[in-house]
């Protein structure tokens, strides 16, 4: 363990010009004096690390001192072809980059490594859209992209509904999610604030020489996660009262949505006699609630709105004369 430890404390050291001990402690997760004694470690070892003391000291590397990739295992090699995705970089026209660059680490490897690649592509392949839907790669990803990767300002043309509106944007990150593309960025004229767009709504995109100083505080996974939370929240306007048979338990998730379902299970009371559960469910809207909980059929019953209920109602009515038979 010390070991992979090591090999990562120089491969830190070689990405960035210096880092202070409590950096380094922070991203191998070890005090600062195991820091301590590891640097005293590599550099009894041959490995030229230099410790400046001071305010603005630190440890770096001297010499322009490089290290090749021959201390990695299969599985660590194996899962660094897997930090790919190639459908999304053939997307923002980075495919040639990433290939030349697996080349240059399967050149890197040790000799019984380099088939690396291809057997991790033998074992796993992501396919982000959703089933039953054909994605269509944004014209204008590729521009949006070469902004977000060189900090170029964009000026872009952003339709909303009927209407289309021009912003300045600050193009921070880029995200997939269920084969749509979405920039987060920041909108200087906006107090700095950072927001999110969906890239297939830009018409027009001109992204110009002017560069932005990119805030390193920055978090793009952890911004996304809470945006993504806030808009599943956001949607979840009005509530609904149903009764759920014991199988409408286990199907709610798969009906509506899974946390609004779990939610509404956790607070509710304690099943009936009978088995049932009376849960209060927050919903988009009626029309949506009306759609998503036909898929549990009789295995729900709408108390409340009664304009929802009465719609189950008519459902039920009309079911029963394609179904029903006369009475004898």
């Amino acid at each position: 363990m010390r070991a992979a430890r090591l090999i990562k404390m120089v491969l830190l050291l070689q990405t960035r010009p210096s880092m202070t001990a409590a950096e380094l402690a922070r991203e191998l997760e070890v005090s600062e004096r195991t820091v301590t004694r590891d640097a005293q470690a590599l550099s009894e070892a041959g490995v030229p690390v230099y410790a400046e003391r001071g305010r603005a000291g630190g440890y770096r590397l001297i010499g322009g001192y490089r290290t090749r990739l021959t201390g990695l295992h299969r599985g660590e090699a194996e899962a660094l072809f897997l930090s790919g995705v190639p459908g999304a970089l053939r997307e923002m026209g980075l495919e040639d980059a990433a290939s030349a660059a697996r080349l240059k680490v399967s050149a890197a490897l040790l000799p019984s490594l380099r088939d690396a690649s291809r057997t991790a592509a033998q074992r796993f392949h992501l396919d982000a859209p959703d089933w039953f839907k054909q994605p269509e790669t944004p014209e204008l990803l590729p521009a949006v992209a070469d902004a977000v990767w060189d900090d170029r300002r964009i000026t872009a043309r952003y339709r909303r509904g009927e209407q289309e509106a021009v912003r300045e944007l600050e193009p921070y990150g880029l995200v997939l999610k269920a084969g749509v593309w979405y920039l987060c960025a920041r909108v200087p004229s906006g107090r700095g604030a950072f927001r999110v767009y969906r890239i297939d709504r830009f018409t027009a995109v001109d992204a110009g020489a002017e560069r932005f100083t990119r805030d390193e505080e920055f978090d793009l996974p952890a911004f996304w996660a809470e945006r993504a939370e806030q808009f599943a929240r956001s949607i979840l306007r009005a509530e609904v009262v149903v009764r759920l048979s014991p199988r409408g338990v286990r199907g709610l998730a798969y009906a509506v949505d899974p946390r609004a379902a779990r939610e509404a299970l956790d607070a509710a009371g304690a099943a009936g006699a009978d088995g049932w559960v009376t849960v209060t469910l927050p919903v988009e809207s009626e029309e949506v609630a009306h759609t998503q909980l036909r898929m549990l059929g009789p295995e729900a019953e709408v108390l409340a709105p009664e304009s929802l209920r009465e719609r189950f109602a008519g459902d039920a009515r009309r079911m029963a004369g394609l179904y029903g038979h006369p009475e004898p």
